[in-house]
């Protein structure tokens, strides 16, 4: 029986996970799902031990292949939500800049400052 086979399927549905279009309605269910299937691979690996037979070891080869582009969209994922959150700050920023525009502003009232030396 092939030990590595599991992980491979797992991996497999992970990458196709990452496959389908996630914006921001389906974002955190996705990551949810991919969290939970990322605990079971890390049982799975823990469990395994050498030594490997031929097939375990190509299909092992396979299996970081794939966690490669998973990790490559994960990054990408990740910096999506960023730059998100970033247009979100800059957005409520500009909100509260529009509805009190001179909240930040330094004023000196009734002061007079001699700017010659």
């Amino acid at each position: 029986m092939n030990r590595i086979l599991p992980i491979y399927q797992i991996t497999e549905s992970m990458q196709q996970l990452l496959l389908q279009d996630i914006d921001s309605h389906n974002r955190e269910e996705v990551i949810g799902i991919f969290q939970e299937k990322i605990e079971e691979r890390g049982q799975l690996l823990e469990a395994i031990e050498p030594p490997y037979t031929e097939d375990e070891e190509k299909l092992g080869r396979t299996v970081v292949q794939m966690n490669k582009g998973i990790e490559q969209k994960m990054k990408y994922l990740f910096l999506a939500l960023k730059n998100e959150m970033k247009q979100v700050q800059q957005q409520k920023k500009s909100t509260t800049s529009y509805s009190n525009p001179y909240k930040n502003v330094q004023n000196m009232d009734g002061m007079f400052l001699d700017q010659k030396k």
